[in-house]
């Protein structure tokens, strides 16, 4: 199996700052690529160049087998790259089925007749959360800040899906939700799998990440300190990796 993305030898700079130092990994169709490290190990750098924000300093990304040069995030969305940040964006006083489509909402008619089609809207938009295992909105008229923070990550995540995502690139979506809300988001990011969506999962915590991940890569201060794959690495030396080679005082500690 081809990996749907590539990135070799990435590197970005800011000033004399180096963030990414030959960075390269890899996303495979139906697989959940982990990406882990502390705040500073250029976790973020590295998502805006996969999703089109800033451009590789130097290094190549390669798409679907061919060479690409994103110029804005746009771009990267026709390519097939969806991108959920840990705030999902949602606007709260707003329905879900506006939410939905933000600013790509189907018309009916034609030239100055044309208006929002709202059942056509509020359908698809829910029919698409509900294929999510989202059951407790029944309107789509709803506002989404009556949504809970798993919610709102399940409308995000089927947004992105309906509009073509092939590789979808998650920012910590479970960084600030309890355990009961992670787990959906967990449940979701199997399911986008199972559909042979490519995955980036962006995450400080490795009991997440051991959960969902095919494939990890571990970035301390810009560089790649370990990749590996599914069951090469215990949960304690993953932890271990992520604190710089620093011994844990406790397992859980860390995450």
């Amino acid at each position: 199996m081809s990996a749907l993305m590539t990135l070799q030898s990435v590197s970005r700079s800011f000033g004399n700052n180096l963030a990414l130092d030959d960075v390269s990994l890899e996303a495979y169709p139906g697989e959940v690529h982990c990406l882990l490290g502390d705040n500073g190990a250029g976790k973020s750098t590295l998502i805006k160049i996969m999703s089109g924000v800033t451009p590789p300093t130097i290094g190549t990304l390669t798409f679907d087998g061919k060479p690409v040069t994103f110029r804005s995030p746009r771009d990267a969305q026709a390519h097939g790259i969806g991108t959920v940040h840990q705030d999902v964006g949602s606007i709260p006083l707003i329905s879900v089925a506006r939410n939905f489509f933000l600013g790509n909402e189907p018309t009916r008619g034609w030239g100055p007749f044309r208006r929002l089609d709202h059942q056509t809207a509020n359908r698809i938009a829910l029919e698409q959360i509900r294929q999510m295992g989202i059951r407790r909105i029944a309107d789509a008229e709803q506002l989404v800040g009556t949504m809970s923070g798993g919610e709102r990550q399940a409308l995000a995540i089927a947004r992105a899906l309906y509009f073509g995502a092939k590789l979808l690139i998650l920012d910590e979506p479970t960084a600030a939700l309890g355990v009961k809300e992670s787990k959906i988001v967990i449940d979701l990011i199997k399911q986008a799998r199972e559909q042979g969506i490519a995955l980036v999962f962006i995450t400080h915590n490795a009991t997440h990440a051991l959960s969902v991940g095919d494939r990890f890569t571990v970035l301390i201060q810009g560089r790649v300190a370990s990749q590996f794959k599914r069951g090469e690495k215990t949960r304690e030396e993953v932890l271990n990796l992520m604190a710089g080679g620093e011994a844990f005082d406790a397992v859980g500690h860390g995450d």
